[in-house]
């Protein structure tokens, strides 16, 4: 079964019954083993079902869930019947670019000229991993600017520096906690001069950058998965990520895309790194 990305729930009753569900939680897997609950307003979300048997409850989601099973959990029912559920899931039409880092691989996006200066940056992506550890992006200029994002002791953290300022002052914002879960999560960097968002799985944070520019100057090239050491291919100057990553965008580039049709702008760090496309489809329905 292929994953979907689901954005809405129905539910019935029993048909011709006095069976049906008044409230109950989500429950999302890839594996159909390991679950996570729906979580809306940073709590774990608790759907309101029906009052009866015939008519439909629809629940759209606040933030769409990409699964490939879901478990409806009942919580409460009809004190004068029993349990009774009909259900329907609506989705949309998704596409996914999803890359598969072996702990031991790097891609690098190289810039066309020596050194690229922006006012504003977005990048875009999803993970899942069952490490702790691991370096998701990475780059840095001879100036002192450098953004770094990776996982630390299961949590998200990132690191953003604009223009001079001493390494050993950097601060870095986490988000998260228990992330080495093998769930997918998503995360969004915003940046407009030294404003930033962080959002991750729904939940934003802001904050200001240190360093005395607005513009973040990067030399070169951006490492996607780990540090590669200059001159010595297959060494890394960190941990590096062990794990999927899927959509990966920079500035609106697909940067998976570019790697997986061999394009100039990307050169890879391979020992084992593998690539798939998956297409998921518009609507996926249980009864």
């Amino acid at each position: 079964m292929e994953q979907k990305e689901v954005t809405a729930v129905a539910t019935q009753g029993r048909y011709n019954s006095s069976d049906w569900v008044s409230r109950y939680l989500l429950l999302h897997s890839d594996t159909g083993q390991a679950w996570k609950r729906y979580r809306q307003d940073d709590s774990v979300w608790r759907f309101v079902g029906n009052m009866n048997s015939e008519a439909a409850v629809q629940n759209k989601l606040s933030h769409s869930v990409k699964t490939r099973f879901l478990r409806f959990v009942p919580l409460d029912w009809n004190p004068s019947g029993w349990l009774g559920l009909r259900v329907e899931v609506y989705g949309c039409f998704y596409k996914s670019d999803v890359a598969d880092f072996d702990g031991r691989s790097s891609l690098l996006y190289r810039f066309n000229q020596k050194s690229m200066s922006t006012m504003k940056d977005v990048i875009s992506l999803r993970f899942k991993s069952r490490q702790a550890e691991g370096v998701l992006l990475h780059g840095e200029g001879q100036r002192g600017d450098y953004i770094t994002l990776e996982l630390h002791r299961g949590r998200l953290a990132l690191y953003l520096n604009l223009g001079e300022s001493p390494f050993s002052s950097r601060v870095a914002v986490t988000v998260g906690s228990l992330l080495d879960d093998q769930h997918w999560h998503s995360v969004v960097i915003e940046r407009f001069n030294k404003q930033v968002n962080l959002t991750m799985d729904s939940h934003t944070q802001h904050f200001q950058t240190k360093g005395e520019g607005d513009s973040l100057e990067v030399d070169y090239e951006l490492s996607f998965g780990g540090i590669p050491l200059p001159g010595k291919p297959g060494t890394f100057l960190r941990k590096n990520f062990h794990g999927c990553i899927e959509n990966l965008y920079y500035n609106g580039i697909n940067i998976i895309d570019l790697a997986k049709r061999r394009k100039p702008q990307i050169y890879t760090v391979v020992i084992n790194l593998s690539f798939f496309i998956c297409l998921f489809i518009c609507l996926y329905t249980e009864s």
